[in-house]
C-alpha cells in the first residue's frame, strides 16, 4: 500500500487538535468499522443501519473477482474490447477514477446530452459491451442509455442481450427485468451500501475489472488501509481528515481541492460527490470546490475556505495557512475519505447517508416531461444566446456580459458561484476553462459541474446546504437529437427538462439563477468567453 499521510495547518490543525482526542476516546473509528448504527444519534439509526456495508466492502466484494475476470476474458475472446459504462453519480465517478488511474479505456456515459450519447453510440459498436449500473434500478438516465444501446446493437445485427451487463441491488426493478431479458450477466451489489460509498463494491469493480484494471490489487490496497483506519488512535488519519472537513470553528465550508501530482486521476471529482451529497443538508454542509493547480481559490484569504492538496506520497510539502495535504494510493484513499466523510457528518450533527434534496430536481424534471410547459420567452436575446433569469436582479440586462455582471452582483462575502453546463462534457470540454477566470473575477469560490451529472452530487448541497449559492446554468441546442426507444421523449427533451426542473427548484429556494441557452453551441461558447474576458478586463 502506498502509505497514507496527512498534514494540516491553521484552522484545520486546530480542528484536529480539538476533536481527534475525543473521537479516539469515544472509539468512533472502531464503532464505524463495527457498523454501529447508533453513532449518529437516534434520528439517523434507521438509515445508518442499512448504509454501513461499505466498511466491509473488501471482504464482500472479493468473491466477485473470479466472475468479473472470467467474463472479461470471454468478452475479449469474442472481440469485445470496449466497455461503455451507463451510470450516474457514484455508479460512474468511482469506476472513472479507478480506470483512468490504471490507464485503461472505459467510456463513461453519465449524460443525457444527445451529442454525448450519439458520440458514445458511434464509436466501435461492434467491439462494445455496455455495463448498466443503477442501485435503485429505476434511474431515468441509466434506463434511457440502456434502451438506446440495446436498440443500436439490434439495428447492427448484434445479439444485444450478450452485450449488456447489469449492476444493481438485489430485488430492484432492473434486477428482475434484466434476468428475464437474458442479459449477459447481472451482478448484485451489497444493498447496505449507498451509491456514493460504493467504490469498492460491484459498482466500482465490475466496469473497472471488465475494462482491464487489476481489481484484486485495488482491494488488497484498501484491505491494508482498513486496519489502520479502524483504530481508535490519535494518529488515525480518517479522524484527522474528518475533523478538518467538519470541525473547523467557525466552519470553513468551502473545501478547495487541488491535485498536485497524487497520481490518482480525477480523484477530486469522486470526493466532491461523496462529501457534498453526504453533508449538504439541514442548512449546513461542506461544498467541495475542485480546482486546477495555481487556481485563484488557492490564494484567497477567505474565512470560509479551506484548501486540501492531493499530493504524491514521496513529496515534501510545505503547507500554507489553513491547508491540508493528503497522500496515499487509490484503494487506501477511497476508504480514507469514506471514513472521514462520516466522521465529518458526526461533527456537523447531520445524517451522512441520506440525500433528501436530490429527489426534488428529479420530481421537477418528471413534471416538466409530463406537462410539457411552454418554454418562457427569454428576457433578452444576444446573438446566439437566449438570456433567462429569476427575480428582478437582472436589471434589464440585454447582453451576455451585462447579464453575467448582474448575476455576479448578487454574490455576498460567503457566497459561491456554481456553473452548471448541460452540454457534452467531452465535446464542449473547453467551457470548463471559464471556471478559474470567474473565480479570479469574483474572488469567491467557483464550482463547475456537468449536467445532469452534478445533480447526483453537489445538487444536494445546492438545495440542502446554506442558502448562499449563485447559479449560472448553461444549455445548448443540439444539431441532432437521439430518440429513446419506447419512451415518449428524446434525450434532448430529457436534458432540457432536467435543466429547467433544477433551475425551478433553485428559484423556489430563493436563489438567483441565470440561464444562458446557446442556439448555436460553438458561437454561444465564444460569446460567453468574450463576455467573461470583457468583465475581467474592466474590473478595478
Amino acid at each position: 500500500m502506498g502509505s497514507l499521510s496527512f498534514q494540516a495547518s491553521g484552522a484545520a490543525l486546530a480542528a484536529v487538535d480539538q476533536h481527534v482526542p475525543k473521537l479516539a476516546e469515544n472509539k468512533v473509528a472502531s464503532r464505524i468499522a463495527a457498523k454501529d448504527h447508533t453513532l449518529w444519534g437516534p434520528d439517523v439509526e434507521s438509515e445508518a443501519s442499512i448504509r454501513l456495508g461499505w466498511v466491509e466492502a473488501v471482504e464482500v466484494s472479493r468473491p466477485l473477482i473470479p466472475r468479473i475476470l472470467k467474463l472479461r476474458d470471454e468478452l475479449r475472446t469474442e472481440g469485445v474490447t470496449r466497455i461503455v459504462l451507463a451510470g450516474m453519480g457514484g455508479s460512474s465517478l468511482a469506476p472513472e477514477v479507478i480506470s483512468n488511474t490504471a490507464g485503461v479505456e472505459l467510456t463513461v456515459l453519465d449524460s443525457t446530452d444527445p451529442q454525448q450519447v450519439a458520440a458514445a453510440l458511434a464509436e466501435r459498436l461492434s467491439e462494445t459491451a455496455i455495463v448498466v449500473s443503477s442501485k435503485s434500478g429505476s434511474t431515468v438516465e441509466t434506463d434511457s442509455q440502456r434502451r438506446v444501446f440495446e436498440n443500436a446493437f439490434k439495428q447492427a445485427g448484434i445479439n444485444a442481450a450478450q452485450r449488456i451487463i447489469v449492476v444493481t441491488d438485489p430485488g430492484s426493478p432492473m434486477d428482475s427485468v434484466s434476468r428475464e431479458a437474458g442479459y449477459r450477466a447481472v451482478f448484485n451489489a451489497d444493498p447496505n451500501v449507498g451509491g456514493r460509498y460504493s467504490a469498492l463494491t460491484a459498482f466500482g469493480l465490475v466496469p473497472s475489472g471488465l475494462a482491464g484494471v487489476d481489481i484484486d490489487a485495488l482491494l488488497a490496497d484498501a484491505e491494508e488501509a482498513a486496519e489502520i483506519l479502524s483504530e481508535d488512535a490519535a494518529e488515525n488519519m480518517a479522524l484527522a481528515l474528518g475533523a478538518a472537513l467538519g470541525g473547523t470553528e467557525p466552519l470553513r465550508n468551502k473545501i478547495v481541492i487541488t491535485d498536485e501530482g497524487s497520481g490518482i486521476v480525477g480523484f477530486a471529482d469522486w470526493a466532491e460527490q461523496l462529501i457534498a451529497e453526504s453533508t449538504g443538508k439541514q442548512g449546513t454542509g461542506i461544498l467541495p470546490v475542485v480546482v486546477e493547480p495555481e487556481a485563484p481559490e488557492l490564494s484567497m484569504d477567505a474565512a470560509d475556505v479551506l484548501v486540501i492538496r492531493l499530493v504524491d506520497t514521496e513529496a515534501e510539502i510545505e503547507l500554507g495557512t489553513n491547508e491540508v495535504a493528503v497522500a496515499g494510493s487509490l484503494g487506501s484513499q477511497l476508504l480514507l475519505w469514506e471514513y472521514a466523510t462520516v466522521v465529518a457528518g458526526l461533527l456537523l450533527g447531520i445524517n451522512p447517508f441520506d440525500q433528501p434534496d436530490v429527489e426534488a430536481a428529479k420530481t421537477a424534471a418528471r413534471g416538466m416531461l409530463d406537462e410539457r410547459p411552454e418554454t418562457p420567452e427569454p428576457a433578452a436575446v444576444d446573438r446566439a444566446v437566449e438570456i433567462r433569469a429569476s427575480g428582478d436582479w437582472l436589471n434589464g440586462a440585454g447582453t451576455v456580459a451585462d447579464a453575467l455582471k448582474a448575476l455576479l452582483g448578487t454574490l455576498d462575502t460567503d457566497s459561491y458561484l456554481s456553473v452548471q453546463a448541460y452540454l457534452d462534457r467531452f465535446g464542449q470540454a473547453k467551457l470548463a476553462q471559464l471556471r478559474p477566470l470567474l473565480a479570479s473575477l469574483t474572488q469567491r469560490p467557483v464550482t463547475f459541474g456537468w449536467g445532469p451529472r452534478f445533480l447526483h452530487s453537489t445538487g444536494q448541497f445546492h438545495k440542502g446546504g446554506p442558502a448562499v449559492g449563485v447559479y449560472l446554468q448553461i444549455t445548448g441546442a443540439s444539431e441532432e437529437d437521439v430518440r429513446i426507444p419506447d419512451r415518449p421523449f428524446t434525450f434532448g427533451e430529457l436534458i432540457s427538462a432536467q435543466a429547467a426542473g433544477d433551475a425551478q427548484v433553485l428559484i423556489d429556494h430563493g436563489r438567483p439563477v441565470l440561464r444562458l441557452h446557446f442556439t448555436d453551441r460553438e458561437a454561444g461558447m465564444k460569446q460567453l468567453q468574450e463576455a467573461v474576458s470583457s468583465l475581467s478586463d474592466g474590473k478595478p
